[in-house]
Parts: C-alpha cells; sequence; structure tokens
C-alpha cells in the first residue's frame, strides 16, 4: 500500500492531496478518508509533502513515517531582514586558514545540501569529499596540465582567460586553481539524467549557504569543474562510477579574513509583464 490513514487523527482537511504534485490522492466523498489513484505507486515521486503537510500526522506514506520527521517550529527561525542580510553578506571565500575542517562537519553540510529541490524529486546528487591536502594539490596540478594543453591546442581562447598567468603562478608556488582551500567537494551525477546539471548546482548552492552559516568559506571551483568535464587525465583520477560526470565543486575551509560591510552590487534589470 502506497500510504495509511491514522483515521483517529485525520479530520479530512483534503491538504494531503492539494499539496501533491502528482495529484494522486483523492476523496470519494466529504466523509472518505484519502486514498491512492489506481497506478499512484507508478507514479508517485516519494517527496514527502502528503506526510511534511497533514497538520494532524495522520498520513503515513509507504516509505516515510510523521514521526520520523523532524518538525518544524511554527515561527519561523529568521526573519525577513535577517535572511536578507545573511544572503546578501555571503562572499566567495579565496583565502583560507591553514587549518583542517572536521570531517564530521563536512558531512554535516553535505546532509544539509541532500534537501536542495531536485527534479521529480530524484535525489541524484552524488558527493566525493577531498579531503587530503596532498590530493588535492594533484588535482591542481592535473588542472594545470589541461591549462597547458589547451595553450598549444587552442592557444587564442588559453589566452583569452589568462591561462599562461595562472600556470606561471603555479609553477611560483601560489595556487590559483584552489586558494590554498583545505578541502574540495564535488558534486557528481548520471550524465544521462535530465536536470542534473541544474540538482548538482542547486545543491551545492544550499552547501555553500550551509557552510556560511557555520563559520566557514567557500568558493565555486570553475577552473576544476571545466577541466574535470574536459580532460581525460583528471577523469580518470577522479574515477567517477561508470556514465557519471562532474556537475560542479566547491572549495571548503576556514577564511583567514572576515568582512565588514555587503560590498555594493548592479542594480537588478527587471522586466515586467
Amino acid at each position: 500500500m502506497l500510504f495509511a490513514i491514522n483515521q483517529d487523527k485525520c479530520n479530512r482537511c483534503g491538504i494531503c492531496a492539494a499539496v501533491c504534485p502528482a495529484r494522486i490522492i483523492k476523496f470519494k466523498d466529504r466523509n472518505s478518508f484519502p486514498v491512492p489513484l489506481n497506478g499512484a505507486s507508478l507514479v508517485c515521486i516519494e517527496c514527502g509533502h502528503c506526510v511534511a503537510a497533514c497538520p494532524q500526522g495522520a498520513f503515513s506514506h509507504r516509505d516515510m513515517q510523521p514521526e520520523d520527521c523532524i518538525p518544524i517550529e511554527k515561527k519561523a527561525p529568521l526573519s525577513p531582514e535577517q535572511v536578507e542580510v545573511f544572503l546578501c553578506s555571503r562572499r566567495s571565500i579565496r583565502v583560507y586558514q591553514e587549518k583542517p575542517v572536521e570531517p564530521g562537519t563536512l558531512k554535516r553540510l553535505i546532509e544539509i545540501a541532500r534537501y536542495a529541490p531536485t527534479a521529480r524529486n530524484m535525489q541524484n546528487v552524488y558527493w566525493i569529499v577531498i579531503y587530503d591536502k596532498n590530493e588535492l594539490n594533484r588535482l591542481g596540478g592535473l588542472v594545470i596540465d589541461w591549462m597547458r594543453h589547451l595553450i598549444r591546442e587552442n592557444p587564442e581562447i588559453a589566452r583569452s582567460l589568462h591561462y599562461n598567468v595562472l600556470i606561471e603562478e603555479w609553477e611560483r608556488g601560489t595556487d590559483r586553481i584552489f586558494r590554498g582551500a583545505p578541502h574540495l567537494i564535488i558534486a557528481h551525477a548520471p550524465a544521462r539524467d535530465h536536470y542534473a546539471a541544474e540538482n548538482c548546482a542547486g545543491a551545492l548552492a544550499y552547501l555553500e549557504l550551509a557552510a556560511y552559516a557555520m563559520g566557514l568559506g567557500s568558493c565555486w571551483a570553475g577552473y576544476f569543474t571545466t577541466a574535470a568535464r574536459a580532460y581525460q587525465p583528471l577523469k580518470e583520477r577522479l574515477t567517477l562510477p561508470q556514465g557519471h560526470s562532474c556537475f560542479g565543486a566547491v572549495m571548503v575551509g576556514y577564511p583567514k579574513h572576515r568582512y565588514y560591510r555587503i560590498p555594493l552590487r548592479n542594480k537588478p534589470v527587471i522586466e515586467w509583464r
């Protein structure tokens, strides 16, 4: 059975049916309890909206019980003003302390990131944590090798992106690839899955915000992500599962400096229709 109803608790409010994205919950009449439509199990995306939205805790999904879900406080934990300041004050960190982050903290970031929305609740984001600094340096060296390769094969593109400057700095001991971050978190997914890129990007965005809330710094590793999609030696080093691609990566560590004000940004360009 796809779901069960505690008839002692259910008040037949209809909220479960209203919030169901697949529209597979129905009421035969005003006095009946909710039941699944025929074939509902094939259509259900297991998002848990039905369980989460039931005020009485009467709705149990086959794979999700109300007592197993974390309750949400009635009062919002942050005001709109606090959320605005939090989002606007987050910075991309490019200078890090020489201090590792506890593995449990990095795992907690990923646990939070798994709640980012995914298309049809696919939850198809997979993770690799590059924790060892030596391994991170090896990956950075492969990114530099890719840049050298690009200079030979497509010199105009490489020149426009100033890859020669990055290579020169790397050779002098300055890391512009990972910015001296102690760790890298990689999001990957089956390349054939629709919206895999969007799902990974959303999860990494959640992870970045969670990192900021925990006093950590982060920055998207754009050079690495581009190289990981194009350079075979780097692909082989990552040893992703068959058919998977890297859809993004974030550097993580303790920021060396703090910020005291929110910098200016361009005014939004909005077209109302």
